[in-house]
Formats: C-alpha cells, structure tokens, sequence
C-alpha cells in the first residue's frame, strides 16, 4: 500500500477504557464482523490484518491502519492480536428457549459447571462449534467473563455458538429436562460408557472442572452419569480435550 494512504493511528492513554471491549487476533475478530448479532465500534489493524480480514468485513465498521506496537498499546500486556484489535459491545444475552429452537438435527447442549479459566472455556467453545453444538450453558459467577482473552481462546467460537449465562445450573438442567434433553453429567465414576448412555435425541452434556468436578446438586439433576474409556495408566484427560472427545462421540451415535 502506497505510504500516503496510510493512516497511523496512535491511542489515546484512555482509549481502552473508553471503548470497553477488546476482541483481538484474525479468527475472534472475523467472527465478530460476521455475526449480525454483535455491535462492533471501530476496528484497528496493520496493513498485513487488513488483507487478510478482507474489504467486505472491514466495510461494516469504521477502521484505521496502525503498526503492530499501536494495535497491541490497545490490549493487555502479552496480547497475540495477529494485527488486529476490535472494539466492540458484549454479545446481547440469550434464554435458554431461544438459543435452543426446534431441530431436525439432534440437539445438543454443553452445560460447563464452574469452569472458570479463560482458555479451557475458550478451548471448549471451539469444539462446540467444531461438532454443532446448539447453546453452551454457563453459570454467571463462575464462569470466565466476555473478554478478549477467551475469544482468542475460543477462535472465534464464541461468535458462533450461543452462550447462555444462568443464575443456577441446577435449575437450568431442570428447563433442559423440560425441553426434552436427556442430561449426562460426564464424570470418571459414571455407570456407563458414554456412547451407551447417550441414546438418539437431544443431549445435555454436563463438564465439570478439573479440580471439584461436577457439583453435587448438579449432579442429582442429571439423568445419567457417563465416562470415556481411557487407559488406566491415565487417571483423567485435561476438561478442554474431554469435551472435544465427547461431542466427536455425540455426533457419531
């Protein structure tokens, strides 16, 4: 690009607080131009970011072209913004019935109980996406918050899949219940393999976290319990990798 055509863009000392959220790196910031449901305020992004993000994304949004050290002033220290941070407003939240319509694809909800890193919850929103999955239901005092951190994380997932926040996860696995998921927490101590329990229709997958694993209440809430048949050499498998494995084994029942 001609040099003249450039517009170098150096933030103000206030500009991160100014514009709120921060969404940052090539696939968390694709996805955000491309659902229709997130506000975005104005992009900032270096020359190389712009070809790769392309014109037809870009023209929904004010943006200005800056050098790698102005895009990363914007976000927290360490950021890797690949050339490209995104002010934007928090996804509007979602109920339960509305993320959750009618299919004629089996339905499935991912309920995530107390998993409160940024990356595991990020790691676990991209393979929702990967296998179709309809909601990813979270509580809302331990769950990660909407931050630039696990939208990187998540690849750009957590435009892509709906994400319910809930007061009480036992009383959303009650309305899931209701609406006619059969509910699995997923747990090493489960009666059965998971491809025995999961049955044909619509599933609610319950993860727990590494440390606590699924809540006792939660629990009860369940239908079934279930475990994947690892090596015994291998005590458990790390919460992000356990949910790709399951979803992959939802989908192929």
């Amino acid at each position: 690009m001609p040099r003249k055509d450039r517009r170098h863009f150096y933030p103000r000392p206030d500009a991160k607080a100014a514009e709120g959220l921060w969404l940052y790196g090539l696939h968390a910031v694709r996805a955000a131009l491309a659902n229709p449901r997130r506000k975005v305020k104005r992009a900032v992004l270096t020359v190389r970011a712009q070809e790769e993000i392309g014109a037809k994304l870009l023209g929904r949004i004010r943006h200005e072209v800056a050098d790698g050290d102005a895009v990363a002033r914007l976000l927290p220290s360490g950021a890797v913004h690949q050339g490209v941070a995104l002010a934007c407003e928090p996804l509007t939240k979602l109920g339960l019935e509305d993320a959750l319509a009618p299919s004629a694809r089996r339905r499935i909800a991912l309920v995530l109980d107390q998993i409160s890193d940024p990356h595991n919850a990020g790691a676990i929103l991209r393979s929702a996406a990967a296998f179709g999955v309809s909601a990813v239901v979270v509580q809302d005092r331990h769950a990660p918050p909407e931050s630039g951190a696990l939208a990187k994380s998540a690849s750009g997932a957590l435009d892509i899949v709906p994400v319910v926040t809930v007061v009480n996860i036992a009383r959303a696995l009650e309305q899931l219940g209701e609406l006619g998921f059969w509910r699995i927490a997923l747990a090493g101590d489960g009666e059965a393999a998971l491809k025995d329990a999961a049955g044909a229709g619509d599933v609610a997958l319950v993860l727990g976290s590494e440390g606590s694993g699924i809540r006792r209440l939660v629990r009860e809430r369940c239908d079934a319990a279930a475990f994947l048949p690892i090596e015994a050499a291998m005590e458990s498998l790390n919460v992000s990798n356990a949910a790709a494995i399951a979803l992959y084994e939802l989908r192929r029942s």
